[in-house]
């Protein structure tokens, strides 16, 4: 059984494929399996990681029926995979050569560990810039991890990309979702995903290295489409959704340092709900003030919530500075 299985929901990356495969085959450590997800796309990417399967065993194709959407490839490259532990990179972002052994020589010190965060890099034609979030750390329970997730407020680091999950409890947050089949959101995923898998995580470990690399020049990628008003209309109806589905989540949690970090969450999606709409959906001068009235509410509710964050710091002696 492979140590780490590699999911690539796969959909019309033609240009980008071959780096991302070539970044999982020549993996310092090998003990791997990689799943590449056809999402139905209509140029030759899976014909490219069909030559590669080939040549490899360990790379494994999932054929979808139908496109169902970035969640959802993700998903169906998890219930198809044959390890305890499962990674996600995006076909037009590609890993650093060594990302699956340091994460290995955590789970071999661990066998217990239910998720592992790393940082990366930004990838622009021009340069490659570092986003630093996580140190080297071990958090033995959520509690502590909520300590330095205060600590770093306003900074997030909701990716998914940059983690590695028990694939146990990759589903039972799946299942939590309770998606019905229509939903195919290409927005804010990460987002949902990561912050309601909070529920069920206990033993986080955090790398301060970049081991992963992440692509902001491919145009066709959902959150770099700024052009398109009907896409960027689909991607307000997503953040809809997940402001719903986190809303959805608050009135079943009891956990007081969980709930602030929800209401934190919302509070950014709607900013970004807000800006978009702003910027691009509408012309009306009224229509603009009423948004940056709205926006300004929003962030003095945030600001409550990330007082009441620092407070917990100062009342647990934690430095904010982690």
């Amino acid at each position: 059984m492979p140590k780490i299985s590699i999911i690539l929901p796969t959909y019309n990356v033609e240009p980008y494929i071959e780096r991302a495969l070539q970044s999982c085959i020549n993996q310092t450590f090998k003990d791997i399996e990689i799943i590449v997800v056809d999402d139905c796309g209509n140029d030759k990417s899976i014909d490219i990681a069909k030559e590669y399967a080939k040549k490899d065993e360990r790379i494994k194709i999932v054929h979808n029926k139908e496109n169902l959407g970035l969640l959802r490839a993700r998903y169906e490259g998890v219930k198809a995979n044959n390890s305890f532990y499962i990674m996600f990179l995006d076909p037009d972002d590609y890993l650093e050569l060594n990302a699956c052994e340091e994460c290995v020589k955590i789970l071999d010190s661990d066998n217990n560990v239910d998720l592992i965060c790393f940082n990366y890099y930004e990838m622009s034609i021009q340069k490659r810039d570092e986003y630093l979030f996580y140190v080297n750390a071990f958090y033995g329970n959520i509690e502590q991890f909520y300590y330095y997730l205060f600590s770093q407020y306003p900074s997030f680091s909701w990716n998914i990309f940059n983690k590695v999950f028990k694939k146990d409890i990759y589903i039972q947050t799946f299942d939590l979702l309770k998606l019905d089949i229509a939903d195919k959101n290409t927005m804010a995923e990460d987002f949902l995903v990561t912050l309601y898998s909070l529920a069920l995580i206990n033993r986080i470990y955090t790398i301060k290295h970049c081991l992963y690399n992440y692509n902001t020049t491919n145009i066709n990628s959902a959150t770099r489409e700024k052009k398109n008003l009907q896409k960027i209309q689909s991607y307000k109806n997503d953040l809809n959704f997940v402001i719903k589905k986190i809303f959805d989540l608050i009135y079943h949690v009891n956990d007081y340092y969980y709930l602030i970090v929800l209401n934190i969450s919302i509070g950014g999606l709607n900013i970004h709900k807000i800006d978009l709409t702003y910027k691009y959906l509408t012309k009306n001068f009224l229509k603009k003030f009423a948004l940056k009235i709205k926006r300004k509410i929003v962030k003095i509710k945030m600001k409550k919530y990330t007082k009441l964050a620092k407070n917990i710091l100062k009342e647990k002696n934690v430095s904010s500075s982690l």
